[in-house]
Formats: structure tokens, C-alpha cells, sequence
């Protein structure tokens, strides 16, 4: 198992790529905050799991990655979508419900997808993404097209069997696959100390012969460097590797949840080392960028969130005849 270090001034990508990365977290922070405000408004219906304080992984996985290699995600994976490039209007238009969503609304928050951006699943089951990658690096494999498939999942995925079945197979075929935890400390409710017997959870690699590398899950160029190094290893044919990013959500486990169970104290070190602030920061000491220009690309992307929701409130709802092809096979021969 190895950990990251930090970047060096060696290694940092270019000016561009940095505000591209900078970009892509404010774009998915305000995604976020503003699925809030529209669910205040009344216009999302149903759950919601919010990634704010996540940022980093998303971008820093995705930004790694080429567009072509598949993804699967959780219910907490509208950052991984939006740093894809998945059209916030189409997204939220998907969790409103409305026919201009990526699946017609037939999805909603829990279950966005886009096959042409190769984002193949987000899974509102604890775990199912993982055996699905698992597949998408098998087809990756066999098509011999260099792809990489990459599948994220929470830490409270880590103890059920799909997890330590897909890690095996992957191994055993050593499969094109990059497994990303994102350990937020919290599986819902429980804290990880509560159900699992391992303080980092990238040491269960070890049982199946693949590197295991923990990540500061908070420091996007951290993220992107050991998704790299993983994907490279990966098409080249020596199989998987599990990153374990060690992040915090600013917000309960879902929007019912006002997470009362989190020590305060711990809440405002993890609110201290937000992912979008630190990176702002780095840039700022670096030279990269002025303050006011970040300023302007945050303001740009809450502008592109509220015109979005705009949009995606005009989108009409489906109608009966829109679910007709996903629920009844079309008839064959005589009725």
C-alpha cells in the first residue's frame, strides 16, 4: 500500500487544466446547492444525497480519465455526472422529474445516466456498481480499445459481498478496472469505527493482490495524480487498482437528515479543509490564479446552476406513453 504525496511544483498540470479542475468543483457545488434550493422550492420530489465536500474526488477521477472509459457511481454521484459533462439542465430536469432528462425523468435523483457520455449507471443499491464495472472492464478488456472502466462507491459498501466478489474477479482476470471509495467516515448513519475493523479501508487490497492507495480525498491534484498512475497500470494490462479517498460530506445522508449524530468539533475540521477553499488557496499562493478570478468562475458557475433549474422547470412531465417502452416488451406475433 503507498500514499499520495503532495504535488510538487514539478508536477502540477498547466495553468488551464488547474482552473479546468477549479472550474468543474464549482460547477458541481453549485449543482448541488441548488438541487437544495429547488427541493426548498418544490420542485424536486423524492430523496435527495448531496455530495458537497466531495468535490475533489469527482473531478480529480473523472479529469483523469478518457471520455470513452465507463463509469458507475452511486446515489451520491451527481458530481461524478456533472464532471463528465453532463448538461445540468438534462440533470435537472432528470431529478424534477420532466421529460427533458437524461432518461425522461423516468430516473430521477438516484439513478442518473447517459450512455453517450458513458456514464452507465448510478445505483440507488448500496454496492451494485461495483460487479456492473466489473463488467464494463471485462467488455473494455475484450474489445482491446485501451479503455478503463472506473466505479465509485462509499465506504459502507466495503462489507457487503459485491464488493470483495468484484475486487477477486477483477484480480483474477486482472481486469481494466479502478475502484474509488470514497470514505466520507459515514456509512448513512453509523460511523465507520461502528462497522468496520479496519481504520483505512485500502488495506483490504492486500487480500486480493492489487495496489491499495490511500488518497487525501480533499486535494483534487492528489486525486487526479492516483487516478493516473492507476489508469496507466490498468491499460497495461496489470489489472486493478482501489483508491481509497479519505473526504467528508458537508451535509446529512440525505435531505431528511440533519446529521445531529456528527461531533461538532469533527464537523468544523472536515468544514476547515473544504476541498474548493483548499484548492483556492493553492492557486492563489502559487501564482495561478488572482482571487478574483476564481471568484468569477464560482459566480459563473452558480449562474449556470440557477439558469439550468429555470430550464428544467419549463421541461414538460412525461406522459403515460413515455414509460410504455421501459415497462412492456413490444408484441410478438398474434395477440
Amino acid at each position: 500500500m503507498t500514499d499520495t504525496d503532495d504535488d510538487t511544483a514539478t508536477n502540477l498540470p498547466a495553468r488551464d487544466e488547474q482552473l479546468a479542475l477549479f472550474r468543474d468543483m464549482a460547477r458541481v457545488r453549485e449543482f448541488e446547492e441548488q438541487v437544495q434550493r429547488s427541493y426548498l422550492e418544490g420542485l424536486v420530489h423524492g430523496t435527495t444525497h448531496l455530495c458537497q465536500g466531495q468535490e475533489a474526488v469527482a473531478v480529480g477521477v473523472v479529469s483523469a480519465l478518457r471520455p470513452d472509459d465507463p463509469l458507475t457511481y452511486t446515489y451520491r454521484g451527481h458530481g461524478v455526472c456533472i464532471a463528465r459533462g453532463m448538461p445540468m439542465a438534462d440533470a435537472l430536469s432528470e431529478i424534477f422529474g420532466r421529460s427533458g432528462g437524461v432518461s425522461r425523468g423516468l430516473g430521477g435523483s438516484m439513478h442518473l445516466t447517459d450512455p453517450e457520455r458513458h456514464l452507465i449507471g448510478s445505483f440507488g443499491i448500496v454496492g451494485a456498481g461495483l460487479p456492473c464495472a466489473v463488467g464494463a472492464a471485462l467488455a473494455a478488456q475484450m474489445d482491446g480499445g485501451g479503455r478503463v472502466s472506473a466505479t465509485f462507491f462509499g465506504d459502507g459498501s466495503t462489507n457487503i459481498g459485491s464488493f470483495h466478489e468484484s475486487l477477486n474477479l477483477a484480480a483474477i482476470w486482472k481486469l481494466p478496472l479502478i475502484f474509488v471509495c470514497e470514505n466520507n467516515l459515514y456509512g448513512e448513519f453509523s460511523h465507520i469505527s461502528h462497522t468496520t475493523p479496519v481504520e483505512d479501508i485500502a488495506t483490504r487490497a492486500i487480500a486480493y493482490a492489487m495496489p491499495g492507495v490511500i488518497v487525501d480525498g480533499n486535494d483534487v491534484l492528489a486525486m487526479r495524480r492516483a487516478t493516473t498512475e492507476a489508469a496507466a497500470r490498468a491499460r497495461a494490462g496489470k489489472g486493478p487498482t482501489l483508491i481509497e479517498a479519505k473526504t467528508y460530506r458537508h451535509r446529512g445522508h440525505s435531505r431528511t437528515d440533519p446529521a445531529k449524530y456528527r461531533p461538532e468539533a469533527e464537523l468544523a475540521e472536515w468544514l476547515a479543509r473544504d476541498p474548493i477553499k483548499l484548492f483556492a488557496a493553492a492557486l492563489v499562493a502559487s501564482g495561478t490564479a488572482a482571487q478574483h478570478e476564481l471568484d468569477a468562475i464560482h459566480e459563473a458557475a452558480r449562474e449556470e446552476a440557477r439558469a439550468a433549474a429555470a430550464e428544467a422547470a419549463q421541461s414538460p412531465w412525461p406522459e403515460a406513453r413515455d414509460f410504455t417502452p421501459e415497462t412492456f416488451a413490444a408484441p410478438t406475433g398474434n395477440a
